[in-house]
């Protein structure tokens, strides 16, 4: 929780402020794409770097009482990371980019190339990440959402576009597709290459139910699901030119918001004709589709139905049961297995397999 690192993280910040010092520099990129990691705390007993090697690395503290460790060097990519204050998670005081999650511990550092990777900004053509809030009839309170349009949307002004509806995780926002899965440069890129059609991203709050309990998502996926049916698709439509028909809708997400997409678009496709699941989290998949298991018309009226997963995500067993239920009930989908676990890199990969097969004519 905030709570649990905030107090920490306020004596840091008070001391660096009483002693009318900077904070130190962190995380410092050197040439050879070895980082440096520092936190002032002279008080501290222990002080260790969480995330980036999977693993608890051991930070040393000098006489000015500032912790430091060197790792790397590091390959281009996007990552998160923390410090571990005497058995507290903080994240990096000197670090302004900070992970957007419901309960915000980790901070990020992203690692540059000459030759970018597919979800890291090159000179191409770029759209606009819009800010809305809106009033959520089904939860009676303001609710916010992001919303991406292609390069040339604003000056192709008769042309309407497809929509994909991109859901986060557990513990995650609104904001974490767009600042730490880079979903618009992922578009982007795809677009500039000519490999996807130009499309809108819509990507809501995903946590509807303020009470949910820890493991128990069924409140919070019924209460989304309204959400997004009675208020988030209907405030996309009347305020971009969308192709508002089952065929212009798809819709997926990762892990929470996996089971989420799953749920939504299978049980409603003369709503979402293209729907996915990254390494979707399907504790009951009878439960979960009920609805479309009964519906003998639903592999006429699904244009495609695209689940993937990592060989190593603790989710597999269940992701497998869900594929077996699927076939059991002969529902055509694309299932694909990849290398990877449950992380952001695998999510990333996933989001730019996924968006070119979407609103072409089914093969």
């Amino acid at each position: 929780m905030f709570s649990r690192f905030l107090p920490a993280l306020i004596s840091v910040l008070m001391l660096t402020a009483a002693q009318g010092a900077e904070p130190p520099e962190s995380p410092q990129i050197l040439k050879d794409n070895r980082v440096t990691f520092r936190f002032e705390d002279p008080t501290a007993e222990t002080v260790m770097l969480k995330g980036i090697r999977r693993t608890l690395v051991e930070m040393k503290r000098n006489k000015k009482g500032i912790w430091s460790v060197t790792v790397g060097p590091m390959d281009p990519g996007i990552y998160d990371y923390s410090f571990m204050v005497d058995g507290d998670q903080v994240i990096d005081p000197s670090n302004a980019a900070v992970k957007p999650e419901v309960n915000p511990d980790t901070s990020t550092l992203e690692i540059t190339t000459n030759t970018p990777l597919f979800y890291q900004w090159r000179d191409v053509p770029h759209g606009t990440i819009h800010l809305h809030e809106y009033y959520s009839q089904s939860l009676k309170r303001l609710r916010h959402v992001r919303v991406y349009t292609p390069p040339g949307y604003d000056q192709e002004t008769e042309r309407h576009y497809p929509v994909l509806y991109l859901f986060h995780g557990t513990g995650d926002t609104e904001a974490t597709w767009t600042e730490f899965g880079h979903a618009h440069l992922i578009m982007d890129n795809l677009i500039a290459d000519g490999k996807a059609l130009p499309m809108l991203i819509v990507m809501p709050d995903g946590h509807a139910d303020l009470q949910e309990e820890e493991g128990d998502h069924k409140a919070n996926f019924v209460k989304f699901e309204a959400d997004v049916l009675g208020s988030v698709v209907p405030l996309v439509d009347s305020s971009y030119r969308t192709i508002a028909t089952s065929a212009g809708r798809a819709i997926n997400g990762l892990s929470m918001g996996g089971m989420q997409s799953l749920e939504i678009g299978i049980n409603h496709p003369d709503m979402f004709a293209w729907i996915g699941g990254m390494s979707a989290y399907v504790p009951d998949p009878t439960d979960l589709i009920s609805k479309g298991l009964g519906n003998k018309q639903l592999n006429d009226e699904i244009k495609l139905l695209w689940i993937s997963i990592g060989k190593d995500d603790f989710l597999l067993k269940d992701a497998e049961k869900f594929h077996a239920l699927l076939e059991k009930h002969g529902i055509r989908s694309q299932w694909t297995l990849t290398e990877g676990t449950h992380e952001w890199s695998v999510w990333r990969s996933y989001l730019r397999d996924f968006a070119p097969l979407l609103f072409r004519a089914k093969d």
